[in-house]
């Protein structure tokens, strides 16, 4: 199989700010630059707004500060939220990390869900999916016609689009970019939807977190980390939930690296994924547990991931937390 790039997701969360923001910011940017001397191929950010555990708010600018720390690693976002930005002021910021970090800028937008948050920026939450399509229809003109300033280094910037369903995945094929999300149920319809509209399955990419959590000793992990990531769960939707809408993340499990890369070598097995990742940490979580995983992540996890080894037939009973 083809390895993917293997990447961490950075939310940066501060829950109950029980150490400084500036030290959590900076223990992140650590870990990314150890990542990347030792394999890591990606770094995305996220993005929600007057989140109470300081959620990352701000993708792009986090970005930059990645693009000086590193040389190698692809930058993204998974995902900045189209319908809160102009397209023309969305186009420049990501044309300033694109050229700050020679052309490494994976550029994925998602239509959002939290009213709330569209309520604070004036926009239109009825209209969030229709905004987020024009908006990835118009930015690769805006670049071509030299009207963001200044202009990105690549020549396309690669695209994305967060989508959990059928439409949206049909969605993202007609526009022939990538789909950030790991479903196998979704290929059939980005398929299709690539068919639809013009492009060969070859420009296909998919994308997405595999929300695992890697360690030595799992059991000591879960019992250590698990309130932290209830308790994220928790935050993130205390703004709400959209009517029908299943959970925004997948359940986070407790792994050694050579469960993980089975479990994950068998989820993306036949589709054409480009990009893994998992958070560098979980927010109030043991920092030097947080450092393992990523160790563990650049290591044992991405050398398994190569040659997995035969799936358990069973899960281990508890092995998932919700969060």
């Amino acid at each position: 199989m083809n390895l993917p790039r293997i990447g961490l997701y950075l939310d940066l969360r501060n829950p109950d700010a029980a150490r400084s923001t500036t030290d959590v910011y900076r223990r992140s940017l650590d870990r990314v630059e150890y990542g990347e001397r030792h394999g890591l191929g990606a770094v995305w950010t996220t993005e929600h707004h007057a989140a109470p555990d300081g959620y990352l708010p701000a993708p792009l600018t986090a970005l930059a500060a990645v693009a000086a720390r590193t040389s190698r690693v692809r930058l993204g976002t998974a995902v900045a939220l189209a319908p809160l930005r102009h397209p023309l002021a969305l186009a420049e910021e990501a044309a300033v990390v694109d050229v700050l970090s020679g052309g490494r800028l994976e550029l994925g937008l998602g239509a959002g869900w939290r009213r709330s948050e569209f309520d604070a920026f004036g926009a239109d939450f009825d209209a969030r999916y229709r905004t987020t399509e024009r908006v990835l229809r118009e930015l690769p003109e805006i670049w071509a016609s030299g009207r963001a300033s200044p202009r990105p280094v690549q020549d396309p910037v690669p695209l994305w689009l967060g989508a959990r369903g059928p439409i949206g995945a049909r969605r993202a094929g007609r526009l022939g970019i990538g789909l950030l999300w790991l479903d196998r149920d979704l290929w059939e319809p980005y398929a299709d939807g690539l068919a639809e509209g013009g492009h060969h399955v070859a420009a296909a990419r998919m994308g997405g977190l595999v929300n695992v959590f890697l360690a030595d000793d799992p059991d000591r992990a879960r019992a250590l980390v698990a309130p932290h990531a209830r308790k994220a769960r928790g935050a993130t939707y205390r703004g709400g939930r959209a009517p029908g809408r299943p959970s925004s993340l997948p359940p986070l499990r407790f792994r050694t690296p050579e469960d993980a890369a089975a479990d994950v070598a068998e989820r993306i097995r036949g589709l054409p994924v480009t990009d893994v990742f998992c958070f560098d940490r979980i927010g109030g979580a043991p920092e030097e547990l947080c450092d393992r995983h990523v160790e563990l992540l650049c290591g044992a996890f991405r050398t398994a991931l190569t040659h997995p080894p035969p799936r358990r037939r069973d899960p281990r009973p508890g092995d998932q937390t919700h969060c």
